[in-house]
């Protein structure tokens, strides 16, 4: 099979066309969000603004892309989730809580519209703006989404992306009220040390929440409406008492919440993934032996396929003796053997879709297709 070939019969690899009115939205926002933060603290301010969000996001990303290594996702959908969250998401939210804000004050007095806005309005409408990202994965692009760890990549992507930009403003207008900050005044300084040091997680731990009940969704019949409503709630739930006791509790309260509820949480994730990343390992390495006798791979192959890190030297052997081709084509057959490695697992315990079987023939196909290429560009 040739490599244009390959392409076309790889689902995970498939060329996701945005519609040009897509694209134009998503800058539109951008623009827009720039403009306004712009607008309200500065440009001075925001170019501060922007220098110390870029800092906490770096290690955000680079631990959802981490904990996506065995089967990564498209690299176009990534991008594209973090985009949404940092302009449609967060526009949507500045609006709408912008609204809630003032209506708040007009009922109940200047001043409470922002705990209206902070309580109730921000974690319902900004976690329903992230989550319908990844529900909209789960729904139009079903090849793309194969269970929990997708869906915490891709929510975790889209929160990182809202944080960024909200990060942009905080920082911002930290600078332009107060600037640096002395240790007396809560100026820039004091902000990242709050939002990009002790807390980048957690628009992502919130919205996380969406992606494990949209996941589980994905491999359970039994739970496919009960698991992606849990999971919604819970987030809401958390961002709510988060931002609780930062606009009521006062500093006693957030450190209470923070050391007593959010950093156990975030320890609970970090466990949680580190054991499903391991589980990901068990299941493709008992795959691995009946794909040997299939003729998909080789017996020499099996040992380093069953580990991340085997994986990489050999990629990293090709590509010093053939180039980034050769390992790039290298890359995408080992996704595809941990592709079928994890159809083959939920069918047989239970948990498998519709399309199943068919997929399992398609990436049959794959794989011996993307051992081809990857042979043939590492000659």
């Amino acid at each position: 099979m040739s490599d244009d070939q390959l392409q076309r019969h790889t689902p995970r690899r498939k060329t996701v066309l945005l519609p040009v009115v897509g694209l134009l939205a998503l800058a539109g926002c951008g623009l827009a969000l720039l403009a306004l933060s712009t607008a309200r603290v500065g440009i001075e301010a925001e170019l501060v603004g922007i220098v110390a969000a870029l800092v906490p996001v770096g290690p955000v990303v680079a631990a959802f892309l981490w904990i996506d290594r065995w089967e990564p996702e498209p690299a176009r959908l990534l991008w594209l989730a973090f985009a949404w969250g940092a302009c449609v998401a967060a526009i949507t939210a500045l609006l709408i809580n912008n609204t809630a804000e003032a209506v708040g004050d007009l009922l109940l007095g200047k001043g409470n519209g922002d705990k209206i806005s902070a309580m109730v309005s921000a974690p319902l409408v900004e976690e329903s703006i992230k989550g319908a990202f990844v529900f909209g994965i789960y729904l139009f692009l079903r090849h793309e989404f194969d269970g929990v760890i997708d869906g915490i990549v891709y929510a975790g992507l889209v929160a990182a992306g809202f944080a960024f930009t909200e990060n942009i403003y905080y920082f911002g207008r930290a600078f332009a009220d107060y600037g640096i900050g002395d240790g007396t005044t809560p100026g820039v300084v004091t902000a990242f040390v709050l939002r990009g040091v002790l807390s980048p997680f957690t628009h992502p731990l919130f919205t996380a929440c969406i992606g494990v009940g949209i996941g589980i969704a994905a491999r359970s019949h039994r739970y496919r409406v009960v698991a992606p409503i849990a999971g919604f709630v819970a987030a809401v739930v958390l961002h709510a008492a988060w931002n609780g006791a930062a606009t009521l509790g006062g500093g006693t309260a957030f450190l209470t919440v923070y050391f007593l509820v959010m950093v156990p949480l975030f320890a609970g994730a970090v466990w949680f993934i580190t054991w499903h990343r391991r589980r990901e390992q068990r299941i493709v390495a008992a795959a691995l032996p009946g794909m040997v006798e299939e003729n998909l791979i080789l017996d020499n192959e099996v040992e380093a396929l069953s580990s991340l890190e085997a994986r990489r030297r050999w990629r990293k052997r090709v590509r010093s003796r053939s180039g980034r081709v050769a390992a790039a084509r290298m890359s995408e057959y080992h996704a595809a053997v941990s592709e079928l490695a994890f159809l083959r697992h939920a069918a047989d315990t239970g948990v498998s879709g519709k399309h199943d079987v068919t997929d399992e023939a398609h990436l049959i196909a794959v794989v011996r297709a993307a051992r081809q290429a990857a042979v043939r560009s590492a000659r």
